[in-house]
């Protein structure tokens, strides 16, 4: 039977007929690159949090509220309240409550040790892989580059989530075995209870975290600039002491609202009755724009590099 009987047209010359469907749908043909999506992040995940370095750091998060508990235990061992006027935010605290020592915890170690830490792990997230050799192995994987870096950066968002709590953690222990426990008084001078508290011990945590998330953008940026781990590493932390520092600066008022560190300690707002959450959402904004500019650099910039180590 010729076309003409069948009604169909005769395809034009030099154009390929291609075979028909064969029944597969577009999400049965994605399924294998979304298996190794999932398969890229994980790894990332378990490359990150094996290695020695990060343990390290964690261990050190630790331990500073440890210390800091130990330290103000000593201090009004002799009975001399800590209550008193006396002293830091929320450290006044600590020996009515030892919740607060959550609270003081992050406050002590939001402006430099987390910071520096989240630093040294986005700021080798691919120059190390770069200085090593790996970074071009891992480029021949189907995944690609978009792909990649994405999962660089959820593992280092998931690491500066490990840090906050691991501080979060660690204070709660040492809270609860050197001070009493029990109702929280706010900044407001209202009382709520301990499990009311400890949600928003929780929350402040995580504020905590995602306050760290222009950080983590910023050491990501850094670290596909160079080849060298330990330059990123050290160019991140620097970029994080300099803005501390004009932070500090009276004169340079207008830029402070500009700057990622300006907005961190707002987590204390939400230890208010009712909780004041203006400057909180003011600090997510801005960990926002820094994501977005630095995140849409460092991509820029990974997919036009030539990867040659």
């Amino acid at each position: 039977m010729s076309q003409a009987d069948t009604g169909e047209s005769a395809p034009p010359r030099g154009q390929v007929v291609q075979p028909a469907s064969d029944g597969q749908s577009p999400a049965r043909t994605r399924a294998p690159r979304l298996v190794w999506s999932l398969g890229l992040f994980r790894s990332e995940l378990l490359t990150t949090f094996r290695r020695w370095r990060t343990l390290a750091l964690l261990a050190v998060l630790a331990a500073v509220p440890v210390l800091i508990g130990v330290a103000v235990r000593i201090e009004t061992g002799d009975g001399d309240p800590a209550g008193d006027g006396r002293g830091p935010a929320f450290f006044t605290q600590i020996t009515n409550n030892g919740l607060f020592l959550v609270f003081a915890a992050l406050a002590a170690t939001l402006p430099v040790f987390l910071p520096m830490a989240v630093g040294v792990v986005a700021g080798d997230a691919v120059a190390g892989e770069a200085s090593s050799g790996t970074l071009r192995y891992l480029l021949v994987a189907p995944a690609g580059r978009t792909r990649l870096l994405l999962a660089k950066y959820v593992a280092t968002l998931a690491f500066c989530l490990a840090a906050t709590l691991a501080v979060a953690v660690s204070a709660l222990v040492a809270g609860a075995l050197l001070f009493p426990l029990g109702d929280v008084t706010t900044i407001s001078g209202t009382r709520i209870t301990f499990t009311e508290g400890l949600l928003r011990a929780l929350l402040v945590a995580l504020l905590v975290a995602l306050s760290l998330a222009g950080v983590a953008a910023l050491g990501l940026f850094v670290s596909v600039l160079t080849n060298s781990g330990i330059a990123a590493m050290a160019t991140t932390m620097g970029l994080v002491v300099t803005a501390q520092i004009l932070g500090a600066i009276p004169q340079l008022a207008g830029l402070h609202p500009y700057l990622f560190p300006h907005y961190w300690l707002s987590f204390a707002d939400v230890l208010r009755e009712p909780a004041y959450l203006d400057d909180v959402l003011r600090n997510l904004g801005l960990q926002g724009v820094y994501v977005a500019v630095f995140g849409s650099a460092a991509w820029a910039r990974f997919t036009s590099k030539d990867i040659t180590a």
